[in-house]
């Protein structure tokens, strides 16, 4: 599974074999469940996870109780709260897995010390965060910039990996629409 991870790294950086044995040493592999939460709001962010497999949810939930979906990390991504991470405050988010999920974690304090014996992993991780902030300013374009209808299949044709791997009531929640609306377009577009 940790090959995932070296394919994703030399995407970006060369990374050889014997040092990515090096490398896999700093982080911990771990098996989460179903609906199994690996962060609460109040608590303090030590780790960013790597999926494996599977698939996690970054979510709050508002002062009505509504739950509201932030982020999603499928195989390959990574998921933290990155501004809990880096300042040293206590998240407001959940992270929760959205079905069996494998993920690998680095607490921060680890990924300091493997920038320091690999400092080409920090142009790595740099890389990583900007295509994740990129992505983020495009689902804020979507949400503002397109109806309704836009949204759903502009999403859909560019990140056909979750409309085909994430329940379509998690999609509807992170683009801002309801289950049923989504379920109307999908009829109607097949029609």
């Amino acid at each position: 599974m940790s090959k995932i991870l070296f394919q994703h790294i030399n995407e970006f950086v060369s990374m050889e074999g014997q040092e990515f044995e090096e490398i896999i040493s700093y982080f911990t592999r771990r098996d989460v469940d179903k609906k199994e939460l690996l962060m609460h709001p109040g608590d303090t962010v030590l780790h960013d996870h790597f999926v494996l497999s599977g698939c996690l949810q970054m979510y709050f939930i508002d002062m009505e109780g509504v739950k509201h979906t932030v982020q999603f990390a499928l195989q390959g991504w990574w998921l933290a709260d990155y501004l809990a991470l880096q300042t040293k405050k206590p998240t407001e988010f959940f992270i929760q897995a959205v079905k069996k999920t494998a993920i690998l974690s680095i607490s921060s304090t680890k990924r300091d010390e493997l920038f320091k014996a690999f400092p080409k992993l920090e142009s790595y991780f740099r890389t990583v965060y900007q295509i994740a902030y990129g992505s983020y300013q495009t689902r804020m374009k979507y949400i503002l910039s397109y109806s309704k209808e836009e949204i759903y299949f502009k999403f859909r044709d560019a990140f056909p990996d979750f409309v085909n791997s994430i329940p379509q009531y998690l999609i509807a929640n992170y683009l801002g629409l309801s289950p049923e609306y989504i379920s109307k377009l999908r009829r109607k577009r097949i029609s």
